[in-house]
């Protein structure tokens, strides 16, 4: 796949509320060489391939396909494998997942439908291993051991830090052997009370990476093997900011990307980043 979705619809158009904007339509004027080079990150060579407007079309957060290329590279991912990729909003990580490692995934989310979803995973030429499911996190569609991998990206902090989530409800999807990661939003420290001036009260959820960790030790059934803050996790939050704002595209809106940019800066990865985790589920292998 040397050139990712280059030839994707979203190569030359995107799609917005109000109909279809081209290129040249953008907030600034740019070409899509630079838009490549701004999405370029040496850690991340596979998520470079990828088309720059359709990555930007389909934000919904911190550029996922870094987020998911970074817990790749921690995980043991194989061909043939079934993934579950848990609150996947517009499949963007599970098509990643799909064309980069040779995997099975079922594209979970509760907010994007199943439709829409399914338009994506077409184009993008993985309509044989990628499956579309509309679910809510507690009511999950799937056989017990189902799946070899389970991965969630910038979603589980919305649904998983229930002391009960993962053994009531996913850990059993999981076969035993099996890994589950994350990479979520999360403080690299504890986070003060009151928090630091320059972070409003939207963040008033997030937990540290050490709060992770021990939140995933509770689990029966469940070995951590990493729990880290992500390299750069800020720096990279920033970047993408940055790279964003040129085309106007952002999901926040222009007020609201800025000021997530300027407490991402004041912050300087202080207290705000992400957690990058993998665990297995323990026992036999069936």
């Amino acid at each position: 796949m040397a050139d990712g979705l280059a030839n994707s619809p979203g190569a030359q158009t995107r799609h917005s509320h109000a109909g279809t904007i081209a290129l040249g339509e953008m907030k600034m004027d740019i070409d899509r060489s630079q838009l490549v080079e701004m999405l370029r990150v040496d850690e991340f060579p596979r998520s470079s391939k990828y088309d720059p407007i359709w990555v930007f079309e389909n934000e919904m957060g911190p550029n996922v396909l870094w987020i998911t290329e970074a817990l790749s590279q921690v995980m043991d991912l194989k061909p043939g494998m079934r993934v579950l990729d848990m609150a996947c909003g517009r499949a963007m990580s599970s098509i990643f997942l799909a064309k980069e490692f040779g995997v099975e995934v079922w594209a979970t989310d509760l907010w994007v439908t199943p439709t829409d979803n399914w338009q994506r995973i077409r184009e993008a030429g993985v309509a044989d291993s990628v499956h579309p499911i509309y679910a809510e996190a507690r009511s999950l569609p799937y056989a017990e051991g189902f799946f070899d991998a389970i991965v969630s990206l910038d979603g589980f902090h919305y649904f998983g830090t229930d002391v009960h989530y993962l053994e009531f409800y996913m850990l059993k999807l999981l076969k035993p052997g099996g890994q589950i990661g994350i990479v979520s939003p999360a403080s690299p420290e504890e986070v003060p009370q009151p928090p630091p001036e320059h972070r409003s009260n939207e963040w008033h959820w997030m937990n540290s990476v050490d709060w992770w960790r021990r939140h995933w030790e509770r689990c029966p059934g469940l070995e951590v093997e990493l729990a880290e803050a992500l390299p750069r996790g800020c720096e990279l939050w920033i970047h993408w900011h940055e790279a964003l704002d040129p085309t106007g595209m952002s999901h926040q809106g222009e007020e609201g990307a800025a000021s997530e940019l300027a407490q991402l800066r004041a912050d300087g990865g202080r207290h705000l980043g992400f957690v990058r985790m993998v665990a297995r589920r323990t026992g036999a292998a069936e």
